[in-house]
């Protein structure tokens, strides 16, 4: 095994990401798809290893798509996002709330601020974790939030059952190898009655994977993305039902008739800005923004700056943020399919 960087990166796996997919995406073949999903863990590891700090400076602290009004800012967006799964999840003083594949920690500190709630973030990535608790202390929430290294596959293991009040999930377990084996795990750990709110990642089920372009899109939003395998909306509800919990709401909030979609910001194209501030965040998207970033990058890691690899995953994210703003506009994708659903109280 290699010796980790001092933040917690390790190089090997940010130069092998790639190496999981074919370099024509339409040769993929389910052998390749085994593949992802046995070493899972290392497929996501060595795309955040080499994407959080582009996926910070390019996007936000808090990783994840929103709905938006008409001139509503996008920080506010993503604050919104959250805020609205806090409301419908019904979080409040005194829970204590499981945030699975928690990132750097955005979500986690603006829902700790709306609810009051107590947060356990949990991720398996050292990086992200360093900087998300760096984060938590500079916001004075380090006594609010703590965050743990683990795998959402094994969260009885360490946590043990009936410990949350709630846990919610946005757009993380589109990671795990496959959603039953996550949501079962989140019903273990959930005290009885206890709520769990997730928003998904799914191809939609207008989606057929025996069309060609269907099949590629999806690969394309995979290799951008660090997922081993994207699958049907109509699976992550009959998971959520499989494991035993109670559905209590769904929806897919990207089907709403928004007059601003949700994947704008990716199109790169400045006069759909929002605010003003919000010009900076189109343009990085942008045709020129995307020559300035990754000319950057690519004289960083020359000098030694970002770990071998970062070019390579970053070249990566440009492929599926191509690939999601078409899969947004033919309505085959959607980032935010929403469910809430409730673990069954004791009789």
């Amino acid at each position: 095994m290699s010796t980790p960087l001092a933040d917690g990166r390790q190089q090997p796996r940010v130069e092998q990401y790639t190496k999981y997919w074919q370099k024509d995406l339409t040769r993929e073949s389910e052998v390749d798809n085994k593949n992802r999903l046995d070493k899972y863990t290392e497929v996501v590891n060595g795309y955040y290893d080499g994407a959080t700090e582009l996926y910070e400076y390019g996007w936000a602290q808090s990783f994840h798509f929103s709905r938006f009004y008409k001139g509503e800012g996008f920080a506010a967006s993503l604050a919104r996002h959250e805020h609205y799964l806090s409301a419908k999840m019904g979080l409040r003083a005194g829970m204590r709330v499981l945030d699975v594949g928690c990132g750097v920690g955005g979500p986690a500190r603006e829902i700790a601020r709306f609810s009051d709630a107590h947060i356990v973030g949990i991720n398996n990535n050292e990086f992200q974790l360093g900087r998300a608790r760096r984060y938590a202390q500079r916001a004075g929430l380090s006594d609010q939030i703590t965050y743990v290294k683990g795998d959402f596959m094994k969260l009885s293991e360490q946590f043990g059952e009936n410990s949350f009040d709630a846990v919610y999930c946005i757009e993380a377990t589109v990671h795990a190898p496959t959603w039953e084996g996550a949501y079962g795990e989140i019903f273990k750990v959930l005290k009885p009655g206890g709520v769990f709110g997730v928003y998904e990642w799914c191809m939609t089920d207008a989606w057929d994977p025996s069309i060609p372009s269907h099949k590629e899109l999806a690969h394309q939003i995979e290799f951008g993305s660090g997922i081993p395998e994207l699958r049907p909306l109509r699976l992550a509800r009959q998971a959520m039902k499989n494991v035993g919990f109670q559905l209590e709401h769904e929806e897919d909030l990207a089907d709403r008739p928004d007059e601003v979609p949700w994947y704008y910001p990716l199109e790169g194209d400045i006069s759909k800005a929002q605010t003003a501030w919000d010009y900076i965040t189109v343009w990085r998207m942008s045709w020129s923004g995307k020559i300035v970033t990754h000319t950057a990058v690519r004289f960083m890691e020359l000098f030694g700056l970002l770990p071998k690899g970062t070019w390579e995953v970053g070249e990566s994210l440009k492929v599926a943020g191509d690939a999601l703003v078409k899969g947004g506009q033919t309505k085959l994708f959607t980032p935010m399919f929403f469910m809430i659903g409730r673990k069954p109280a004791l009789t």
